[in-house]
Parts: structure tokens; C-alpha cells; sequence
């Protein structure tokens, strides 16, 4: 019978005639003790002949066979190392899945700023008219600072305040507006009171700096003053050089 028998890689595949009364366990005597023999179904006991793992439906067809080696198992702990995995997964579970796709194949992100740009747009009109709401009542609160009003205010109020049409530009301009800000002439008062006296150390501190400097460098041209007119002196008290005959 033709066996097919498939090696650990790289070895390959061998191809062996056998008899079929030959036992499985020979033909992995050549491997050692610790190799044994399996097929696709699962694994051959030593013992059982070659003709047994015949196909029924075609005995002539090559036997398939497979070379497994033994290989010596751990101490264990697989299961309990699942169950800490898993608690430490559940652990950092995360809660955005934005990045996930729905059944039409989009992102969930793509889909929420969608809707987000879906509800500004709807949202816009009232957005525009709470702008022009408080631009408008920003003006009034001015005009009513300025002592003058617009037209639509004054017809309505019916109050003595001039119309923003008869105002006179320029007399409002000359017109002169008194600053209530204490707080703020406060605080600048003192700006300026720090500065003064931080300019007026800075000059006090240079004016003591240049007089330190006269002050050395008139001390240190006494000695050489002093110097100089000693050596004059002692050039002067030498007797002048005898000038040498010719006979």
C-alpha cells in the first residue's frame, strides 16, 4: 500500500510502499519514542495496521499519515490567566466607538458630526436673532448714556430724548463725558507712581556709579603724577655726559 507521510517541516512529504499488515508504530521508529503517528481524524493508536486506515470507499487510494512530535506541556494556569485578561479588559472598557462602522459601512463619528452640523444649521436663525437681540441692546444702553435715542425709540416712548436724525455729530463729539472708573485711576495713579520712583533710583544708582569711578581714577593718577615727576627730577640731577677729545 502507498503511504503518504507527512514530516515535520522542512522536512517534506515521504512516499513508502508498505504491506498492510504493517503497524502504524514502525514507521515512526525512525523519529524516536517521542514521535507518533496521527491522520485529519485524529490520532492512531501503536498497534493498528496499516490497512485499517484504508479508505472504505477506495482502498487503493494512499493512505495519509502525519509525524507529530511530543512535546512536554507546562505547569498549567491557562485558564486563570483568560479570567485576568478578561477582568482587565472589562476593566478599561472603552465607551467610544466612533471609530465602528454601521451596517451602511459609515463611521458613528462621521454620522454624529453630521447631526451635529444638521442641528446648527436648524439652530441658526435663533442663534442670529439672540446675536442681534443683545447688539441691539448694547446700542440702546449707549444711546441712552448719550442722552439720545433712535427714531423708532423715541416715537414710541414719546419721551423728550432727541432723535438719532437731529443729533449734531460734532456738538456731541465737543461735548465732554466724565470717566467714573475710580478703580481704574486708582491703578494707574499707582502705575505711574512706580515707575517715577523705579526711573528715578535707576539715574540715583548710575549718578553714584560714575562718581565711584572719578573718585578711583583720581586716586590712582596721584601715585602716577608722583612718578613721573620723580623721574624727571632724578634726570635732571645727573651730571651731563662727558664729550670725548680728538687729539
Amino acid at each position: 500500500m502507498l503511504v503518504h507521510i507527512r514530516l515535520p517541516a522542512p522536512l517534506g512529504v515521504r512516499i513508502l510502499d508498505v504491506a498492510a499488515s504493517t503497524p502504524a508504530s514502525s514507521l515512526a521508529e525512525e523519529w524516536g519514542p517521542e514521535a507518533y503517528i496521527r491522520t485529519r481524524a485524529g490520532l492512531v493508536s501503536p498497534d493498528t495496521p496499516i490497512s485499517d486506515l484504508a479508505h472504505a470507499s477506495n482502498p487503493d487510494f494512499p493512505v495519509d499519515l502525519e509525524v507529530c512530535a511530543r512535546i512536554l506541556g507546562g505547569k498549567g494556569g491557562f485558564g486563570a490567566n483568560l479570567r485576568a485578561a478578561g477582568g482587565r479588559m472589562n476593566a478599561s472598557k472603552s465607551t467610544n466607538f466612533d471609530s465602528c462602522r454601521d451596517l451602511n459601512g459609515r463611521r458613528l463619528g462621521t454620522i454624529k458630526e453630521a447631526q451635529k452640523q444638521s442641528d446648527l444649521i436648524e439652530s441658526l436663525p435663533e442663534l442670529q436673532a439672540k446675536a442681534a437681540a443683545e447688539s441691539k441692546a448694547k446700542l440702546e444702553a449707549l444711546e441712552r448714556k448719550l442722552g439720545v435715542s433712535s427714531d423708532e425709540i423715541g416715537a414710541k416712548n414719546g419721551d423728550g430724548s432727541k432723535r438719532l436724525a437731529e443729533v449734531d455729530v460734532e456738538e456731541l463729539a465737543r461735548k465732554k463725558h466724565k470717566f467714573d472708573d475710580n478703580k481704574f485711576i486708582e491703578e494707574s495713579r499707582e502705575i505711574k507712581e512706580n515707575v517715577r520712583s523705579a526711573v528715578g533710583a535707576a539715574l540715583l544708582k548710575k549718578r553714584k556709579k560714575k562718581a565711584a569711578e572719578a573718585a578711583k581714577d583720581s586716586t590712582t593718577a596721584k601715585p602716577k603724577a608722583a612718578a613721573t615727576a620723580k623721574k624727571t627730577e632724578t634726570k635732571a640731577a645727573m651730571p651731563p655726559p662727558k664729550v670725548a677729545t680728538v687729539a
